[in-house]
């Protein structure tokens, strides 16, 4: 069990209250706005024993969020998020404060969540690990936008739409999964996802458009095979 130096173990995720189920709005102000870290940043770079309990308290939930959306089972979320957390915790007592006080602290947690996720997906044995392909052909001008009451993006009506959503997420490639995990369930701008995801920003942009552009025709091929199934 990890401690922290005075000898207290770091906060955990707290999972008391039920777990939403996985919509696909983009994320509820994780990234609205970057200055609301600093006080935070520089609070660790001062005392991280004293200040890193603030920083569990202000980012598992959104810790928790990613890791959900890519992986798909809770208990196996949680168990992520918290290795995240202590992970970032021993990186953080390893770095002088100079370094703390010039983290990007949103995207830094969002690629350890993510790394962490990528670890135990790889894992998994492989009859788990269907995804769509990347071959599916798509109609014309799929250009995802979040307002289309017939896009993914505002499948949020019913609990079943939503759940099924989820279930399709988790079967998206990898490195498209990501990005659009990021970009619409934690919900950074396209600068902040690049530094999350390591990638040029044109990159995560392609990558967002395909994952929502292969997302919203395997939902539209599911509702027309339950519509064939009804009238048959």
């Amino acid at each position: 069990m990890l401690e922290r130096r005075d000898g207290c173990r770091p906060g955990t995720v707290d999972r008391t209250r039920e777990n939403p189920v996985a919509t696909v709005s983009p994320g509820p102000g994780f990234w609205g706005s970057m200055d609301t870290d600093a006080p935070l940043i520089a609070a660790l770079a001062d005392d991280l024993d004293a200040s890193f309990e603030g920083l569990v308290l202000a980012h598992q939930d959104r810790v928790y969020s990613i890791a959900l959306r890519m992986l798909g089972d809770p208990r196996d979320a949680e168990e992520a998020a918290q290795d995240a957390l202590v992970r970032a915790y021993h990186a953080l007592a390893g770095y002088d404060a100079t370094r703390i006080r010039e983290l990007r602290l949103r995207p830094w947690l969002a690629t350890i969540v993510l790394n962490l996720c990528r670890s135990r997906l790889a894992r998994r044995p492989a009859a788990a690990r269907t995804t769509l392909s990347l071959d599916l052909a798509l109609p014309g001008e799929l250009e995802p936008r979040l307002d289309e009451r017939r896009g993914p993006a505002a499948v949020t009506d019913t609990r079943a739409a939503a759940t099924e959503w989820a279930d399709l997420l988790l079967t998206l490639p990898l490195a498209y999964r990501s990005a659009v995990v990021l970009r619409h369930v934690d919900g950074p701008s396209y600068p902040e996802l690049a530094i999350a995801l390591d990638r040029p920003e044109g990159t995560v942009k392609a990558q967002v458009h395909r994952g929502l552009a292969l997302l919203r025709t395997a939902f539209e091929a599911a509702q027309r095979h339950e519509r064939e199934e009804m009238t048959a």
